[in-house]
């Protein structure tokens, strides 16, 4: 059936992109010791003496190593940071908990569909959040099945159908079953450990250049050369981040269509799905949540969560969502 296919096609582009992520890496330590070697034989050599190779080995080692080293110190840090239980981000986002026992009606609803929802995908029962908001969208958090949580906005509690909201929570349960919040973690990770990389050549670049204006006693220009190399490291490390940042959100949007197929799939409802997109769009404030947390998060949620300020080029959720339906493979006959 279609929703199978859709899948398969999401998680192909998946590990693509995933690869082109690691890819992006490599060119940029390859582009960074390119740079470095130039800058080297860019020394005026001697009259009579060879202009030396851009090939050196030494170098090379360095780079590799420093920059394996540092997005490797800087992945682990924000990995270890971000293990806890979802619990921690509907906490700061704002949420309260439901209780199983709960006899307001839209909530005994929710938890109902929540229970049908684990059931049809095989994962555990997680805990339930509420997050007084205006704005339809929903999350799931949590570095595993066992941790995961589920949240949703009041106006998604209220605003939606039964069938609605159902599909709304299918989509959730796809990203726990899938593995997508530990993916984007891993990814959050790497993307912080190259952000490392541009932060400690605005530090060289501090030193050389702040040092070298006052310093009268740097006649071979050491500091000056620390400060190039700062700006040379910082520069690539801003390239790097903007790459990284833009493959992820490729990655994230592949991972929205997955929840999308899979929770057809779960509901054999795309109508339901419909009707959701449509609700959202029709709404001013369609997914934006008011929670200044929210950007943390935006990843996480089932439509988009924040303003983007790049367009859809850095968009952590497929364009259009809500407006115009046959941007969504899933739902079209």
């Amino acid at each position: 059936m279609q929703f199978f296919e859709q899948q398969d096609r999401a998680k192909g582009r998946t590990t693509s992109l995933v690869l082109l992520f690691a890819l992006s890496i490599l060119i940029l330590t390859a582009a960074m010791y390119v740079s470095l070697a130039y800058l080297i034989t860019l020394k005026t050599p001697e009259v009579g003496r060879e202009i030396p190779s851009m090939w050196n080995p030494q170098l090379l080692l360095w780079v590799v190593l420093g920059n394996g080293l540092v997005i490797g110190l800087g992945s682990l840090s924000k990995i270890i940071e971000l293990r806890g239980g979802g619990d921690r981000v509907a906490e700061m986002l704002g949420g309260r908990l439901i209780h199983a026992e709960t006899e307001d009606p839209k909530e005994r609803q929710l938890m109902n569909v929540v229970e049908e929802m684990a059931i049809a995908s095989g994962v555990p029962m997680p805990m339930v959040y509420v997050l007084k908001d205006k704005s339809i969208n929903a999350f799931a958090a949590g570095h595993n099945p066992s941790s995961a949580v589920i949240g949703v906005t009041t106006a998604c509690m209220h605003l939606l159908t039964r069938d609605e909201l159902q599909a709304v929570m299918a989509h959730e349960f796809s990203h726990i079953l899938n593995g997508d919040m530990r993916l984007n973690i891993r990814m959050t990770g790497v993307l912080h450990g190259i952000v490392f990389i541009a932060v400690i050549g605005r530090i060289l670049c501090e030193i050389g250049f702040s040092a070298d204006s006052h310093n009268e006693n740097d006649p071979r220009g050491f500091l000056a050369g620390i400060g190039v190399l700062g700006l040379v490291i910082a520069a690539f490390g801003a390239i790097g981040v903007f790459m990284g940042k833009c493959i992820k959100s490729s990655i994230s949007r592949q991972r929205e269509y997955l929840a999308d197929a899979a929770a057809v799939q779960f509901t054999r409802n795309p109508q339901a799905m419909a009707g959701a997109l449509k609700k959202i769009g029709g709404l001013s404030l369609g997914g934006v949540l008011s929670n200044p947390h929210a950007e943390e998060a935006s990843h996480m949620f089932f439509e988009k969560g924040v303003a983007s300020k790049f367009g859809d080029i850095m968009g952590t959720h497929p364009p259009p969502r809500g407006s115009n339906q046959a941007n969504r493979p899933l739902l079209r006959r």
